[in-house]
C-alpha cells in the first residue's frame, strides 16, 4: 500500500460521509454528537487535504459538488468498513460491562422495559443500557443499535433472529369512553365507534379490516405515531384503543372487548448482529432480554 499517498484524516472522512447521508451539515452535526462549527471545520480541511469544493450553497442550503458525488461511493464503502471493524472488536469483548443499546416500540420502551432492565440490573451492575425509543425499524448493520426488539422478522443475513414468542393485541377501552358510548356486543357493532388510530391511517384501516375489526377511516378520531400517546388517549376515554395484551394488563381499569375475539397477531422478534452475539456483554443482554420475554408470553395467557 502507497502510505504516502494517504494524506486525508479519518475524521474529516466520517464529516463527510454524515454531512451528504444527512442531507445537512447541522443534521450530521447531530448524528455524530458534535457542533456544527466543529463539523464545518472538519469538512473544510478535508477540502484541503484533497484539494477540491465538496460542499456549494445551493439557495438555503448546502448541496455536494460533482466531485463530492464521485467520492461517495468509496467514502461510504470505507464508513462500511469502519463499521465492521467496531462490530468485530465489540464483538470479541470480554467485559461484562460498558453499554449496550437496545431498540424497541416506544410502548415496548416505556412499559415493559423498565421491569426487564431491573432484572439485569442485578446480575450485571456495570451494564449500562442505552434505550432507543422507536416505532421505525433501526438498523443493526450499522451499529445504529446493538439489539433490537421488533415485531418482523428480519431479512439481512448477517443478523441473528429469535422468534421469541407470538403475542397478541386487543381492543380496550376507557370506563369514561364505555359510559358514554356504551360497549359493543358483536364485532358488527365495532363499525360504529371510534378508533385511537397509527401513521398512515390507510395503512392502520387496512390493517385492522384485514385482522377483522371493521374499522372505518372516517372513525378514526385521533391519529398518532406514538403508541405511548395512543394508549394515552384511548385511558383518557376519547376512543378505542388497540394495545398488547401485556401492556394491556397494567392496567386493570382499560376494560377489554369482545374477549372472544381473535386476538390480532403480534410476533416478537429478538435481533442482534452476528457479531455482536459473540460479546459477553450483549449477550448477557439478550438472554435476559429473552427469558423475560418469554415469561411474558406465559403471564398474559
Amino acid at each position: 500500500m502507497n502510505w504516502a499517498a494517504i494524506s486525508f484524516d479519518w475524521n474529516h472522512i466520517r464529516a463527510f460521509l454524515a454531512s451528504v447521508e444527512e442531507g445537512s451539515l447541522s443534521a450530521a452535526a447531530r448524528a455524530l454528537g458534535q457542533s456544527q462549527p466543529t463539523l464545518s471545520r472538519q469538512i473544510a480541511a478535508l477540502e484541503a487535504e484533497l484539494g477540491l469544493v465538496l460542499f456549494e450553497r445551493v439557495g438555503r442550503r448546502l448541496a455536494p459538488t460533482p466531485a463530492a458525488l464521485d467520492l461517495v461511493a468509496h467514502v461510504r464503502a470505507m464508513g462500511e468498513a469502519a463499521g465492521r471493524i467496531s462490530l468485530t472488536a465489540a464483538g470479541r469483548s470480554e467485559a461484562v460491562e460498558g453499554t449496550v443499546s437496545v431498540t424497541a416500540s416506544d410502548s415496548f420502551s416505556a412499559y415493559l422495559l423498565p421491569g426487564i432492565l431491573g432484572r439485569l440490573r442485578e446480575v450485571a451492575p456495570g451494564i449500562t443500557v442505552d434505550v432507543v425509543a422507536a416505532n421505525d425499524i433501526r438498523d443493526l448493520q450499522r451499529r445504529e443499535a446493538d439489539i433490537a426488539v421488533r415485531h418482523v422478522r428480519p431479512e439481512q443475513p448477517e443478523l441473528v433472529a429469535r422468534l421469541i414468542r407470538s403475542s397478541g393485541a386487543g381492543l380496550y377501552a376507557a370506563p369514561a369512553y364505555l359510559a358514554a358510548r356504551g360497549r359493543p356486543e358483536t364485532v358488527e357493532a365495532l363499525a360504529g365507534h371510534d378508533f385511537v388510530g397509527f401513521q398512515p391511517v390507510d395503512r392502520f384501516v387496512e390493517l385492522m379490516n384485514g385482522f377483522g375489526v371493521p374499522v372505518a377511516q372516517d372513525r378514526i378520531r385521533v391519529v398518532t405515531d406514538s403508541g405511548i400517546v395512543a394508549w394515552e388517549m384511548a385511558r383518557a376515554g376519547l376512543a378505542i384503543g388497540v394495545q398488547a395484551r401485556e401492556v394491556a394488563a397494567l392496567f386493570p381499569e382499560m376494560a377489554p372487548l369482545l374477549p372472544e375475539f381473535e386476538p390480532i397477531p403480534v410476533p416478537i422478534w429478538l435481533t442482534c448482529h452476528r457479531e455482536l452475539h459473540t460479546s459477553r456483554r450483549i449477550r448477557l443482554v439478550y438472554d435476559v432480554l429473552a427469558d423475560a420475554l418469554t415469561e411474558l408470553s406465559r403471564s398474559d395467557r
